[in-house]
């Protein structure tokens, strides 16, 4: 039998239609004000088209040398506990997607409950990483307090005795009632632990594929206080989260063909395993679904990844800038 702890780990549980305990007289229909706005890196952003798909297409062979096949999961990992047949380019454009089109032009990053000094850095370099990952203007709104959160959407873990918050209230109790109508996606950051329901642990993440409202925590991240290392390290893991559970807001799954932010993680190591990057069949739907310039997408990032000392990602995105422009 799978131990429990192997069992219930996850980075990305995709939530279709959870029940929401909503108490109604704590929800407003309007999102609440904005502290900072982090403009769309291309200008076509606003249009709220999508991409050419042949251009977009020819990207995926482009890029197909860089990346690196998924092997047989390991023990634990997340493929070795959940069966998913993964989603091609072409697949993904036949399911029909939600995208941010017309005016579904802003990311919304609600931050929940209180913060550090350095993780309020993190929210706000995760927004900014956030914007030009998806081409599209981000907004960070004022924090929403946990007070929000009723009695019966919280719990102290069983076993590790920390406060966590469930993340299904979170997607349908406090998001989905104030969602805007210009949102792209609508993400809910907390400092919290999070856990989707019984038989769980925790989740790095959740978001909705269909409902454009997704939520991760920071908690498990790290401690970016501690020095810069530490601060990095968190970063990179709070990117990798961001990215990955707005990518399932934008109808993308859990991806089965190659080492990539898609990919589902079961516990901290596989996590930390996978990439930041996209692989080339994940990098053609967002590419698709923005209307990015893909060359100046990856310089983009190339050149944040530079200023915040994520080298191994730099490095990437520049073989990715040189793959495109031959």
């Amino acid at each position: 039998m799978t131990p429990y702890w192997l069992k219930h780990f996850a980075l990305a549980v995709v939530c279709l239609a959870f029940p929401a305990i909503v108490s109604s007289a704590e929800v407003s229909k309007s999102a609440p004000a904005t502290e900072k706005t982090f403009r769309a890196p291309d200008g076509r952003s606003v249009h709220g088209r999508t991409g050419n798909v042949g251009r977009v297409t020819a990207t995926i062979g482009k890029l197909r040398p860089l990346h690196q096949k998924l092997g047989k999961p390991k023990r634990g990992d997340w493929l070795d506990q959940h069966e998913e047949v993964g989603q091609t380019f072409r697949q993904y454009l036949q399911a029909r997607p939600v995208t941010p089109i017309g005016q579904r032009t802003v990311i919304y990053v609600q931050p929940l409950g209180e913060f550090t000094k350095q993780q309020r850095q993190i929210v706000e370099l995760s927004a900014e990483y956030l914007g030009i990952y998806m081409n599209r203007k981000v907004k960070i709104l004022r924090d929403l307090p946990l007070s929000i959160i009723p009695q019966n959407a919280r719990r102290i873990h069983p076993e590790w005795k920390v406060r966590q918050i469930l993340s299904t209230y979170v997607l349908n109790g406090i998001l989905k009632p104030r969602l805007p109508s210009d949102a792209a996606a609508y993400i809910a950051f907390t400092a919290i632990d999070l856990w989707p329901g019984r038989g769980w642990n925790f989740v790095f993440g959740q978001a909705s594929l269909r409902n454009r409202v997704g939520v991760w925590s920071i908690n498990r991240n790290g401690d970016p206080s501690k020095d810069d290392a530490s601060f990095r390290l968190c970063l990179r893991r709070t990117l990798k989260t961001a990215t990955h559970e707005t990518g399932h807001m934008f109808s993308m799954p859990h991806c089965t063909a190659y080492e990539c932010n898609m990919c589902g993680s079961n516990h901290r190591e596989e996590s930390d395993r996978h990439p930041l990057h996209l692989c080339p069949e994940c990098h053609a739907k967002v590419i698709w679904a923005t209307a990015a310039a893909p060359v100046a997408r990856y310089q983009r990032l190339a050149t944040f990844c530079q200023q915040h000392g994520l080298k191994d990602e730099q490095a990437y995105f520049k073989k990715a800038v040189a793959a495109l422009s031959k």
